[in-house]
């Protein structure tokens, strides 16, 4: 498949994503004379600015035996409002009246971490049915679901964070906690605030009372005291918004980093023509680099060391940054001989952890680029102390304190994605390229990996497999492999924010860099024991 196929295929999708529930959905939405998620919020951002998704792709491909949850039924990003970043979180009531799923939460719950890492305010655009009960087990107990959005609630509060709710259509259940812990709240006319409605309510009690006597925005406004402020529509309480967030703190950068005035990449560098749109093929990483980094502003760091990790010093958008990259082709090493790209060696675990720790020292943010096989194995590797290295590594990124962003531009395998920062090691923000893959290992060696233990399961059992059923069991293996390692698979579940392609990566890092040096951590940087 080509870059231009590639690109067109995932639009397409991503727009229907958009979409939410769907044309019809949003003609319903329309009648009760309510905007959609991303209407709002388009109403509520500073005209012509971007804003950052965060999610889009969550709950892709999920859920199909209840019809889908494309996007998870809430829209997630940081927006600019009045010249601030504000992180809103929306429901979107076009996809199953805005119900909680599993995923919901979890996206809510990322959309919480990178505001409260970031100190950024939260507006959250209410209009939710609750938890969607079929699921309610999946949703409900654990400390990764629906109650903690409550909790980080009052924690972000806690802290000083500016958190504004605004309560536009169903705000019922449980639900109705995470408005009223926040610090200002807005209400439309025919929206609905309770624990319990009508229905439920005389199903319990016996009582009789209608919506408006029981959770209706006048009562909250004069009865109750719950609001603090009643509009008549969604435009009046984005307004409204709008005037609340301009009395909030402007933007600023924290004092340890820095930023300069900025200047354009290389504009002769075109990342279509120089990364394959097939994950595993090779290609010169410092060609990326530059067609992200301001143009001439690379120094590389220990050229001649450890090369299949490139890392260096750049600036991005006038932000001071440190660069870590898998190098996809194959290089010489003095001492080692001949090295496969993308495979990290000790040697370059070793470069890549002492570049860390000083990029910490100065308080300089990383950035990682992701196309990565996975540590080198072997005799030779592990005599080298392979393993050793390895933990070094990803010992310093645990402890970094100072912002990440990493961006997977081909494959993430195995431990690999662990010591180039994935995932699991908090990086500030994590994004992938359409073309880049997500496993514990390639396909081709997962696939045999599998077929042997199917095959030896068989032969457990006294049964022989014949040459045509252990090539369909090999089909239908490959083909379930590769479809986990999808980057629309890894998306789905929020391994990553979002995929973006390659010539929108530069203005979102700048983007995200702008974000993520709004606070520096407090703590200063150590590491524990290293294995040297």
């Amino acid at each position: 498949m080509t870059w231009e196929e590639l690109l067109n295929s995932f639009g397409e999708q991503r727009a229907r994503i958009g979409l939410g529930g769907g044309v019809k959905a949003i003609a319903r939405q329309h009648e009760k004379q309510r905007l959609t998620a991303r209407e709002r919020i388009d109403r509520l951002a500073d005209p012509e600015t971007d804003f950052l998704d965060i999610g889009h792709w969550a709950g892709y491909g999920m859920y199909q035996e209840w019809g889908g949850c494309d996007g998870a039924a809430v829209v997630c990003g940081v927006a600019t409002i009045c010249g601030r970043a504000v992180m809103v979180i929306a429901n979107d009531a076009t996809i199953k009246a805005g119900a909680f799923f599993p995923m919901t939460c979890k996206k809510v719950l990322r959309a919480q971490r990178i505001a409260l890492r970031n100190r950024l305010p939260l507006v959250y655009l209410v209009d939710s049915a609750g938890v969607f009960l079929p699921l309610q087990d999946e949703i409900f107990p654990d400390e990764d679901d629906f109650g903690r959005i409550f909790r980080n609630n009052a924690v972000i509060s806690a802290l000083g964070i500016p958190q504004l709710a605004a309560i536009m259509g169903n705000c019922v259940a449980g639900g109705g906690y995470l408005p009223v812990l926040c610090d200002k709240l807005i209400m439309t006319e025919g929206s609905g605030l309770y624990l319990a409605g009508p229905a439920l309510v005389k199903s319990a009690i016996g009582q009789e009372v209608s919506h408006e006597e029981l959770g209706g925005a006048r009562m909250h406004a004069t009865v109750s005291g719950t609001i603090d402020f009643m509009e008549p529509n969604d435009d009046a309480a984005l307004l409204r918004l709008r005037q609340l967030v301009e009395h909030l703190p402007t933007d600023a950068i924290a004092a340890p980093f820095q930023r300069t005035t900025p200047t354009p990449a290389d504009e002769q560098i075109d990342l279509l023509q120089t990364v394959p749109p097939v994950a595993g093929k090779t290609f010169e990483v410092r060609q990326v680099i530059a067609g992200l980094i301001d143009q001439g502003s690379f120094v590389e760091y220990k050229a001649g060391y450890g090369q299949t990790i490139v890392c260096g010093y750049a600036r991005l958008g006038g932000f001071s940054i440190g660069i870590v990259a898998n190098q996809r082709h194959p290089v010489q090493s003095p001492k080692e001989g001949m090295q496969f790209g993308g495979v990290i060696y000790h040697d370059s675990a070793d470069k890549a952890a002492r570049f860390i720790m000083d990029c910490n020292q100065t308080w300089t943010p990383i950035l990682f680029l992701q196309d990565v096989m996975g540590f080198m194995v072997g005799r030779d590797s592990e005599q080298a102390g392979i393993i050793r290295a390895g933990a070094k590594l990803v010992n310093v990124i645990s402890n970094s304190r100072v912002p990440k962003l990493t961006v997977i531009i081909g494959g993430s395998y195995g431990a690999g994605n662990y010591g180039m920062c994935g995932k699991a090691f908090d990086p500030s923000f994590i994004f992938g390229w359409p073309n880049a893959k997500y496993a514990v290992m390639g396909g081709k060696q997962a696939a045999a990996t599998l077929l042997d233990i199917n095959i030896a399961a068989l032969k457990r059992a006294g049964q022989e497999p014949d040459p045509v059923e252990m090539e369909q069991m090999r089909a239908a293996v490959t083909k379930s492999y590769d479809d986990s390692t999808d980057i629309r698979y890894a998306a789905a579940r929020l391994w990553v924010d979002d995929i973006i392609e390659p010539g929108q990566t530069r203005g979102k890092l700048i983007r995200c860099l702008e974000i993520a040096t709004r606070q520096a951590e407090t703590e200063p940087f150590r590491t524990g024991v290293l294995q040297v």
